[in-house]
């Protein structure tokens, strides 16, 4: 009977094995999104760099208002430059983005004076520094922005496109080729020769998690139960990939041939079974430096293996915290746990009264096939080892897959 490796002990040989960092490179800004930042981004001036105005209105002193009427002596658009400034008794008219004028402190909105010629009276007096932006309202120069890491999204790219940033320096893609193996499965698009063929799924849902974490998926098709050609196109994934992940054929089965074509290639064994549910199976190997994950068939299985595995190789090779992963919630019905291993079970991560809370509702317990248990707002409830029972209302950890 085979013994299982402590699921912390794998991670930490697994762990141990993590020496090469992704290389960087300079992309455009649009191509920037998805991808990891590779440095700090620091301000180099503040924003905004100057006091300027946030509306519409007139610039003025605000011990002024007092006064009820004020000369009006300039209009100042946005994106013009003047040396006028505001003395006792005057205002500047002024737009969203124009820069304050020197004298001014405070700027009265449009609609809360009345204009008469060139005379505003006061109708509605505001407060003192009323709709100025004052230097550095959104950051100073120095300040650390968007942290080295980052996955870029929209936000990202808006505020490197106010930096005046036009080439964005991004970690390279850390590449991972996905094989899928077992003569049962068909590529997707095509018709099931019997009813006892199924479509694979795997190694498209492998390539969609490996590249929202900011890799790039090469998809080496499928393989039938046949040693040589399992063997051909590992190989060719070692030669193009940075990892190279196969689902199927690790079991004890009689065509099962991937856990033996894994333990003739490796050069350094680093996992060999894990006391998890689901994946006691798994095999992680390097060979030439580069990790090769063998992973269940079963859909619901591989996803989860492969976030608990090789989105952490991912994570380090882009200078990413796979602790980011995990959360804290409140558990929102008792669970009891179905096996003596480690399990990482589908659950709903919701928030309930500003907490996080694993909701079993809907999620169909058993098979390991069942990967719709991981459509909406979906997680893994991670479940020790040597808990069996946990009453509704604890706190568990979560993980998410997506993050």
């Amino acid at each position: 009977m085979m013994a299982w490796t402590p699921y912390e002990k794998t991670v930490e040989a697994l762990e141990k094995s993590l020496t090469i960092k992704a290389g960087i490179e300079y992309v455009g800004l649009m191509e920037a999104q998805g991808r990891v930042l590779a440095i700090d981004i620091k301000a180099k001036e503040s924003q905004p760099e100057h006091p300027t105005s946030e509306m519409d209105g007139y610039a003025i002193r605000h011990i002024d208002q007092k006064l009820g009427v004020l000369s009006l002596t300039h209009r100042l658009p946005a994106g013009t430059e003047t040396s006028c400034s505001v003395n006792e008794g005057e205002c500047i008219k002024t737009f969203t983005g124009s820069l304050l004028s020197a004298g001014a402190d405070t700027i009265i909105p449009i609609e809360n004076v009345k204009v008469e010629g060139d005379k505003i009276h006061i109708v509605t007096p505001v407060v003192e520094g009323f709709a100025v932006r004052p230097v550095g309202e959104a950051y100073f120069k120095g300040d650390v922005l968007i942290l080295k890491g980052t996955l870029v999204g929209f936000a990202e790219i808006g505020v490197l496109a106010g930096l005046g940033i036009v080439h964005v320096p991004v970690f390279i893609r850390p590449r991972v080729a996905i094989l899928a193996t077992g003569s049962e499965i068909v590529d997707i698009g095509e018709p099931l020769p019997t009813p006892a063929h199924i479509r694979s799924s795997n190694h498209v849902t492998l390539a969609a998690l490996a590249k929202s974490a900011g890799a790039e998926p090469i998809l080496l098709g499928i393989a039938g139960d046949d040693k040589e050609l399992i063997k051909s196109k590992i190989l060719e994934g070692l030669a193009h990939a940075d990892i190279v992940v196969t689902t199927g054929g690790v079991s004890v089965g009689d065509y099962d041939f991937v856990k033996d074509i894994v333990g003739d290639l490796a050069v350094e064994t680093i996992i060999e079974g894990a006391d998890i549910k689901p994946g006691r199976h798994i095999r992680v190997v390097k060979v030439g430096g580069k990790h090769l994950i063998a992973l269940p068939g079963f859909p619901y299985s591989s996803a989860v293996v492969f976030g608990l595995y090789g989105l952490r190789i991912i994570d380090f090779m882009l200078n990413r915290d796979f602790k980011r992963r995990f959360y804290k919630a409140y558990i929102g019905e008792d669970y009891k746990k179905r096996s003596k291993f480690t399990e990482f079970t589908a659950c709903n991560v919701v928030k309930k009264d500003g907490n996080l809370e694993a909701d079993l509702s809907g999620k169909r317990l058993g098979s390991s096939a069942i990967l719709n248990n991981l459509l909406g707002d979906a997680g893994l409830l991670c479940v020790p080892k040597d808990t069996t029972i946990i009453k509704k209302g604890s706190t568990v950890e979560v993980m998410r897959l997506d993050t």
